[in-house]
């Protein structure tokens, strides 16, 4: 299980979820047996979602439904489009490589990456509250599947494609250099403060997991080694007949031993460290999209801006020419004025809640990683403290067969 505070303090996947009948409010949700429906091209995986919770916006205590990824997908794309500024946890990629699709491994990292995602909205003060959120968890199947066919804006595109505002933005740096177009974009230094750090964070992260996908690749190669010598020792122990012999036999054995040591602990890098670092990855990358929106709001109020003071040069001419359009041109005023406004407000908005997320997420990513690499100490410990004994047990028995 991927270590997050979420699951420490509301997930059902780690520890029991509080009583209903508790007078503290509370909303515990748990993404469990994962179940292959259909076949060939049109197979996928369902999942049971179970809710318990006592708020009264919600239906009873317990409610369980069945939802596929792309229903998690519709959950976060709506999420992305109705709540600018509050950074929306990130999905689980979709596998690329149709034979790792149904494996039992890639199925168990998707149910653990879609539990953390779904609980990070439910533990959320705003998103909690999110009426697409309790469509999510209430909805039977039938009314789910009518809500994705309903998606809305840019999200009708693929999953992918919410990075394509970020790029975009990204790449009016590109045209300044070149002197085709001037960035109508924020300058102040708390901005770009954060976008350095936002970058670098992902620099860092990205490389970090990478050497974490190598160790967990070591781990199972090693293994696998050592169950091939363990068996090739133990075959060559059948050609001796005395002590040699049994002690090849007991090598072989302990080589299998270890083998299946070290085979557990790639499982346990690979669940409880890698994801974890996996996992922020995503949520960096669902921060730089929001940044977009940030950036995309700050030029739709600059380009309103300017709209307006051209407009209000146009329309001081129609009063002094006592034009006959003065009256539909102050009336498009008002509009504009309006619009701008609320451009204004939209952006201030953005930029309160992204200094109130980005306060949360370090603390949160302080917590996660800190118990990540707290799992991946520990398990190398006991990693080899066992490999260590296995091969100590053997000692005296090597010793005495080589003096003999």
């Amino acid at each position: 299980m991927i270590p997050t505070q979420l699951q420490r303090s509301g997930s059902g996947s780690t520890q029991s979820p509080r009583s209903p009948s508790s007078q503290e409010p509370f909303l515990s949700v748990s993404v469990i047996d994962p179940a292959k429906m259909g076949n060939g091209v049109q197979a996928y995986i369902s999942y049971k979602v179970i809710t318990k919770t006592n708020l009264p916006d919600y239906q009873g205590p317990e409610k369980i439904v069945i939802r596929r990824y792309s229903d998690f997908v519709w959950l976060r794309d709506r999420l992305f489009e109705k709540y600018k500024g509050i950074f929306i946890p990130p999905l689980p990629e979709k596998s690329t490589v149709e034979k790792f699709r149904f494996t039992a491994e890639f199925i168990e990292m998707r149910r653990q990456a879609l539990d953390i995602f779904v609980n990070r909205i439910a533990s959320h003060h705003i998103l909690q509250q999110s009426e697409d959120l309790r469509i999510f968890l209430q909805a039977d199947e039938q009314t789910m599947e009518r809500a994705r066919s309903q998606e809305i804006g840019i999200f009708k595109k693929k999953p992918a494609d919410l990075m394509q505002i970020f790029k975009d933005v990204q790449s009016k740096v590109s045209d300044v250099v070149l002197g085709k177009e001037k960035p109508v974009e924020e300058s102040t230094p708390e901005y770009e403060k954060l976008k350095r750090y936002i970058f670098e964070l992902e620099d860092h992260l990205a490389e970090a997991q990478k050497h974490a996908y190598r160790l967990v690749k070591r781990h199972r190669e090693l293994g696998q080694s050592l169950s091939e010598f363990g068996k090739a020792v133990k075959l060559l122990g059948t050609c001796e007949d005395n002590a040699l012999g049994k002690v090849f036999s007991e090598v072989g054995d302990k080589a299998e031993i270890v083998s299946v040591k070290m085979q557990r602990e790639a499982h346990h890098l690979l669940m409880n460290f890698e994801e974890s670092l996996k996992d922020y990855v995503r949520a960096v990358q669902s921060i730089k999209a929001t940044i977009a929106e940030r950036a995309n709001a700050f030029k739709q109020q600059c380009e309103l801006a300017e709209t307006i003071k051209f407009k209000e040069i146009d329309l001081n001419k129609l009063r002094l020419t006592r034009s006959e359009k003065l009256a539909d041109a102050e009336r498009e005023y008002d509009v504009l004025k309006a619009d701008g406004e609320e451009a204004t407000r939209r952006f201030e908005a953005i930029v309160q809640l992204m200094n109130e997320e980005i306060v949360r997420f370090q603390e949160q990513k302080t917590l996660d990683m800190g118990l990540a690499f707290h799992e991946f100490a520990k398990g190398q410990a006991h990693l080899a403290n066992g490999i260590a004994e296995a091969w100590r047990s053997l000692l005296p028995k090597l010793e005495a067969c080589a003096s003999s």
